[in-house]
């Protein structure tokens, strides 16, 4: 996890009596407009930008497995290719993956004398471990006719909306840290938040292709598809005078 750095800005708003006991405005709020920070001039703020980067790796892996085969009468190749798929379909059951995370699609045609049939079956796992056991499976005990597809990995919507909701609230509990250091350099007490907003947000992935020519392990290629996510937050907490007649623990 990368922070990018986060900037640090204290107004001290003077109460309402140092308002009405000196002429001078305060140095501290010089130049800010105390109604767009807040609705009462005697409040005294601490203002924090905090960022925060995070990143996350695909829970989903799609493989593709084909049957294909070519027969004179339509009969023998409707058999062959549905033996083939009824184990593809019972190996994947008995993994455990569920019958929504399974689609099948079948396509016959006739070209001259012979009948032409392919089935697809398309599987989408969870579970990264139960997916290598099931491919290999497949590719030990079947014969040619069946093509194995590598794995394509992707990001659930789960799975992006959790990392949408955690780098923002990183980037306010690193707004809350820096604010609190503040506080610390400052003299005083951190308050209650008075204002957040998020003032940026940004998404991406990282895809990125074997450039040594070396070829990738299945966990390597999971590995090289991250969804990153960054969040710019600006937060206002409320500034409070120190207790000092607060008893020590």
């Amino acid at each position: 996890m990368a922070h990018s750095p986060s900037r640090v800005f204290a107004t001290l708003l003077p109460t309402a009596d140092d308002v009405h006991g000196h002429g001078n405005e305060s140095i501290f709020h010089h130049g800010v407009n105390q109604n767009s920070l807040h609705p009462q001039s005697n409040v005294r703020v601490v203002q924090v930008t905090g960022c925060a980067e995070l990143s996350c790796l695909p829970d989903r892996a799609t493989v593709v497995i084909t049957v294909k085969n070519s027969k004179e009468n339509v009969n023998d190749v409707t058999n062959s290719v549905s033996r083939r798929l009824d184990y593809i379909l019972q190996t994947v059951r008995q993994n455990d993956v569920k019958e929504e995370n399974i689609t099948v699609d079948k396509h016959l045609q006739r070209e001259e004398e012979h009948f032409h049939m392919q089935a697809e079956v398309h599987v989408v796992f969870s579970n990264f471990e139960t997916m290598q056991d099931v491919r290999s499976v497949c590719i030990e005990k079947l014969d040619k006719s069946v093509c194995v597809g590598n794995p394509h990995y992707t990001h659930s919507t789960e799975s992006l909306n959790l990392l949408r909701r955690r780098v923002c609230l990183q980037a306010v509990d690193n707004a809350r840290l820096k604010a609190s250091e503040a506080c610390c350099i400052l003299g005083q007490a951190l308050g209650r938040p008075l204002l957040v907003r998020e003032e940026e947000s940004r998404e991406w992935t990282n895809s990125q292709d074997d450039v040594t020519g070396t070829p990738l392990t299945l966990h390597q290629k999971a590995g090289v598809t991250l969804f990153s996510a960054s969040s710019r937050v600006f937060v206002t907490f409320e500034l409070r005078p120190k207790d000092r007649n607060r008893r020590k623990l």
